[in-house]
């Protein structure tokens, strides 16, 4: 290589090395500079930081706290707002009820320093520049600041809990509310929304107005929230499934006052989806001291007087109106006599002690139980959902056979119970005539748009007959006294022909059995 290529080259290499010298102490110079104007800065927020006097013409809440520091002024606010925390009053109102807090009601508290240390910035924000240009407006202008009461009450949002929690509800579905005793068995109830109080806005209303009065009126914000419903579509859910009643119009007060009685703890009963139900459990025990009088009951296939006598026909109209509502029967018994007021097989003898009417609600809504009665006849309604479209249910009672009673059984009076109505051998007096017996069965019948379509067998009972009494008295007759002939006619052992059975079976489709003698 020639000599002048080699000094050319180290020339350029040269002019390369001063360049890059170059803009590496451009890079240097612009590092530090950036440095100085960040350190500027940072050192200007620190004075400004430590100072914190507020520029001329600033007013917090009206009080003027020029040059003062952020402390400085806090006392000085602080103390005026607590001064004025006796005439805080707050009015809130939600309808048509309202609510007044006033100062006394609360505890001090503060919690102005961070909103008074915010204030203290004013103008002192952004980088340096900028806030040579917001200094120079802040201190042109100043500015009135308001700081609201809300940061001296110390229970507050305790107190406006309080409020909103009489103010908030919960929904309520519409329903039907039912009124047995009422012409209008069923009325709606209409429910009632979701309430929810809006709590970000009313804490935000009570701030804001609390900045510049130091009463204030406000209506609570709500959110209801509900669904719509339809009226006639709810009244149509319920409907009356099944009507009952029972005769007892040849009774006598104190019988009619005990079937009543009986019947008028299930008025107005309202049955849940799967619950149980007891008649003896829901009228509780037949004593005087519940109310009952003395009527005549059934006792070993006799009438006797005893407490609650009747009873058993409000049992019997409540089971009937059940059957024919179709709610499953889980317990339920036969008289031991046939009752006069319903078929065989229909009716639901009830004793304290061995024998009671239990029902469940088979249904998937509930269903309602109203009792009714007049000085002829007594009733039980059931009302729940509908029926699939056009069924409708019948009771079919059925004579299966009739059994024979054995006619009169003669008791020897040895106890003297009737010495005024007999005395001496064959002198006679009737105690009880003798009973048929029947064996019968229930059914159930389901028809569609008038057409049967089912029949189920729900009962099948035995009303065992029953012998006649016939006393008689236990003297001796002296020598050559004549006993007059008795009227009593002893009746002899019965015999039952298919004469008889269809006899019985046509009695039986006007009217019902016990008014029946052999």
């Amino acid at each position: 290589m020639k000599k002048d290529d080699k000094k050319g080259k180290k020339v350029k290499e040269n002019g390369k090395k001063t360049k890059n010298k170059g803009f590496l102490w451009f890079l240097g110079v612009s590092a530090v500079s950036v440095s100085l104007l960040v350190g500027c800065q940072l050192f200007f927020e620190n004075s400004l930081s430590a100072n914190q006097r507020f520029y001329q013409n600033t007013r917090i809440n009206g009080i003027d706290v020029s040059g003062m520091t952020a402390s400085e002024a806090e006392n000085v606010v602080l103390t005026d707002m607590l001064n004025n925390k006796k005439d805080i009053e707050i009015n809130l109102t939600s309808k048509d009820k309202s609510w007044k807090l006033e100062g006394k009601d609360f505890e001090v508290a503060n919690k102005i320093q961070p909103v008074i240390a915010q204030i203290s910035m004013y103008g002192k924000k952004g980088n340096f520049f900028q806030n040579k240009i917001a200094e120079k407006n802040a201190k042109e202008k100043g500015k009135d600041f308001q700081i609201s009461f809300v940061n001296v009450l110390g229970n507050i949002d305790e107190k406006i809990d309080e409020i909103i929690s009489e103010v908030e509800q919960e929904s309520r579905k519409a329903s039907l509310v039912f009124q047995p005793k009422e012409e209008e068995v069923f009325k709606v109830d209409e429910g009632q929304k979701a309430i929810l109080v809006d709590r970000d806005k009313l804490y935000k209303e009570i701030d804001e107005n609390l900045k510049n009065s130091k009463k204030v009126s406000i209506e609570i914000p709500i959110i209801e929230i509900g669904e719509e419903f339809d009226v006639e579509e709810l009244r149509q859910s319920v409907v009356r499934r099944s009507v009952f009643t029972t005769s007892y119009a040849t009774s006598k007060e104190d019988r009619k006052k005990n079937v009543r009685l009986a019947l008028e703890n299930f008025n107005g009963m309202i049955v849940e989806p799967g619950q149980t139900v007891s008649f003896n459990e829901t009228t509780g025990q037949r004593t005087e001291e519940n109310g009952y009088n003395n009527a005549h009951i059934i006792v070993g296939g006799v009438y006797v007087d005893g407490v609650g006598g009747g009873v058993c026909q409000a049992s019997t109209t409540l089971y009937n109106a059940l059957l024919l509502s179709d709610i499953e029967i889980l317990s339920v018994n036969h008289h031991s006599l046939p009752a006069s007021y319903v078929p065989l097989s229909f009716d639901a003898m009830v004793s304290g002690s061995y024998s009671d009417l239990v029902f469940k609600n088979n249904l998937d809504t509930p269903i309602y139980i109203k009792t009714f009665y007049d000085d002829k006849e007594v009733g039980v309604e059931i009302y729940g959902q509908r029926f699939d479209d056009g069924i409708t249910i019948k009771r079919r009672a059925e004579l299966v056979k009739v059994l024979p009673h054995n006619g009169d059984k003669i008791v020897s009076d040895t106890k003297g119970e009737y010495l005024n109505k007999i005395l001496y051998k064959g002198e006679y007096y009737r105690v009880k005539y003798p009973r048929e017996g029947y064996e019968s069965k229930g059914y159930l019948q389901y028809y569609k748009d008038g057409e049967l379509i089912k029949e189920k067998e729900i009962r099948h009972d035995f009303y065992q007959p029953q012998d006649g009494v016939v006393m008689e008295g236990v003297e001796e007759p002296v020598e050559s006294m004549t006993i007059p002939a008795s009227d009593v006619k002893i009746i002899k052992p019965q015999k039952v022909s298919e004469q008889t059975l269809e006899n019985v079976r046509n009695k039986l489709e006007k009217t019902n059995p016990s008014q029946y003698n052999p």
